[in-house]
């Protein structure tokens, strides 16, 4: 049995075919799944951590797989530290209900939620509230991927972590990636496949690295539009504002619909949570105490 010191720590850029492209910081790895691993159908999965046993020309065998910090299932990327949440603010609008469910999602996933609001060049004054409201209870970049405004301040936030893009089509998602990584030369709409090497499915996610540090994975399969599966108690857990009034709510496990004495909308009334943010709580608690009811 191979000790410890002959094993080398890396991380799984790809899994394909069978193979699994391992990065140690220095040297990239073509490897196969040891037997044993094979046969107890461990899952390898891009974000993994491994420990591989070195072989000859850059080959090796994968003996271990490290515990994972957090999955995303759709599709499957093991150990995200964050996801980029990408919509534009013109070109198409903006849709906050859409917002709101990558959001819930995410956390839903134990993943941190960054917001980045793209083509501001082509912002109104409408879309700038939009943008302050969010600013309340998440991180928010306001971006430009035609004159490049806003993405340095993004790259610095993806440094030293595993971030996945998300977002609709059309706001920009591609057009930004091309920024973050100098050279690739992709016309928009083409990153997702050749970066991927061919049609994405959830098996061949690659996680590409970033000049300035970290790795990245455009993900066109986290664009669920489906409310995820959670009880409509928990629904006020993703909505951060709202946490710190919990305690002060009449009733313990308050919905902050239509209790009496619920602290959530006394902040509302006051101009201390928005109030869009708040009706589009209500949407979804309706939606699921609808899916409840049958």
């Amino acid at each position: 049995m191979d000790s410890p010191d002959n094993l080398v720590e890396g991380l799984v850029l790809k899994a394909y075919g069978g193979f699994y492209y391992v990065h140690d910081g220095k040297t990239q790895w073509e490897c196969s799944l040891r037997g044993r691993l094979r046969h107890e159908k461990q899952q390898v999965l891009a974000g993994d951590r491994v420990q591989l046993r070195p072989g000859s020309e850059h080959t090796g065998v994968v003996e271990k797989v490290l515990p994972r910090r957090s999955l995303l299932k759709r599709p499957a990327v093991a150990n995200v530290d964050q996801a980029v949440i990408v919509f534009s603010l013109r070109e198409p609008d903006p849709s906050p209900g859409l917002l709101e469910r990558f959001l819930i999602t995410a956390k839903l996933n134990f993943i941190e939620p960054l917001i980045c609001f793209n083509k501001v060049d082509l912002t109104r004054e409408a879309q700038i509230e939009l943008v302050s409201r969010y600013q309340r209870a998440y991180p928010v970049f306001v971006t430009s991927a035609r004159t490049g405004e806003g993405v340095d301040r993004l790259r610095e936030s993806l440094a030293g972590k595993i971030s996945v893009f998300a977002g609709p089509s059309g706001v920009g998602k591609s057009s930004i990636l091309n920024i973050l990584i100098p050279g690739v030369g992709l016309r928009t709409g083409e990153v997702s496949a050749k970066l991927k090497g061919g049609r994405h499915t959830t098996r061949h996610v690659q996680l590409i690295s970033l000049p300035s540090g970290g790795f990245v994975a455009d993900t066109p399969g986290f664009t669920s539009l489906d409310l995820p599966d959670i009880k409509p108690e928990e629904l006020p857990g993703f909505f951060p504002e709202m946490e710190e009034y919990n305690h002060e709510c009449y009733f313990s496990g308050c919905l902050h619909f239509k209790e009496p004495g619920c602290a959530v909308r006394k902040a509302v009334e006051a101009g201390r949570i928005g109030e869009a943010r708040y009706r589009q709580y209500v949407e979804f608690l309706e939606e699921l105490m609808d899916r409840r009811r049958y």
